[in-house]
């Protein structure tokens, strides 16, 4: 039996990092306590958000309710270390992080990348482990993303399978922003659920719903859908997904938006309507078992 989360909407941790703006302690818990008393209970987090910084954020928010009481994810492949002479800000700006990162996706590293999110959290465990961005688009890797796969296929994989199997962790998958490794993984190993960010939303769903959906349903593997907004684009924000040439929206999407606006305001009488409807819509499918919100000022 593959491990679903039993939950439909998630908090991502992406903006709690700082990744896109200066968010204060502050601000970083009001948003976790406004999203617990909304009723949210399932959270997403990684070691790459903000180097560390979201992990803390969320740790010291969650590690004081039951841990029965929530499902909390985080992300393994990249390991951090603390260096005075690091390069955090060329990858996060507005974080204080102190760590560069270390891509290493072999049992031994995915291993300490769980005991490492563990500390940073204040956790006695995950629910789910998403072996994070290894993908075409991670320019950051070592060596190409297909020679990492390698490694995963003989490291990372099984080694957070027999976690499963020990009770470590319910379920594993990859979270990356592109197809082709979330095919390959669910042909070549047994993932439970995966983490598809930014491939299923009002703008961008085709080659979901045609190619990866169907092998999917074929693998009996879920998803959860990440950056259902595109990075924020769909309620409004100047960007598109995420990298350094997000703000470079091609006019395409642009102007796609301002039809789904056109149409969300015909038939939704609530405020900022298309933001809503893109939400609602997201776990639709029968392949899609959870969504991730995204932080909203």
């Amino acid at each position: 039996m593959r491990y679903v989360p039993p939950v439909k909407f998630g908090l991502g941790g992406v903006p709690l990092g700082n990744e896109f703006e200066l968010v204060t302690d502050e601000d970083a818990y009001e948003t976790l306590k406004a999203a617990w008393n909304a009723g949210v209970r399932y959270y997403d987090v990684s070691p790459w958000y903000g180097l560390g910084l979201a992990e803390r954020r969320y740790g010291n928010f969650l590690h004081n309710k039951n841990r029965d009481d929530y499902v909390l994810s985080s992300k393994v492949g990249k390991l951090l270390k603390a260096s005075p002479h690091n390069n955090a800000k060329s990858n996060f700006p507005f974080s204080p992080s102190p760590n560069n990162v270390v891509f290493d996706y072999t049992a031994d590293g995915v291993r300490r990348s769980i005991e490492d999110s563990l500390q940073r959290v204040g956790v006695s465990r995950l629910d789910i482990a998403f072996v994070h961005d290894i993908s075409p688009d991670n320019k950051l890797l070592p060596t190409p993303w297909q020679e990492q796969f390698a490694i995963a296929l003989k490291g990372a994989f099984p080694a957070l399978s027999r976690m499963r199997e020990e009770g470590i962790i319910k379920g594993w998958g990859i979270g990356v922003n592109t197809p082709e490794p979330i095919l390959r993984v669910m042909q070549e190993s047994d993932p439970d659920v995966c983490l598809l960010a930014s491939q299923y939303s009002l703008i961008d769903h085709a080659n979901a719903l045609n190619n990866v959906f169907p092998v999917a349903r074929q693998r009996n593997v879920k998803f959860v859908i990440g950056s259902s907004l595109n990075a924020g684009f769909i309620s409004g924000s100047p960007r598109y997904n995420y990298g350094k040439t997000s703000w470079n929206i091609p006019r395409q999407y642009i102007e796609k938006r301002e039809r789904l606006r056109a149409v969300a305001a015909q038939f939704a009488p609530i405020c900022e309507p298309l933001r809503f409807s893109s939400l609602r819509r997201r776990p639709a499918p029968r392949r899609c078992s959870s969504v991730r919100i995204p932080r909203r000022k």
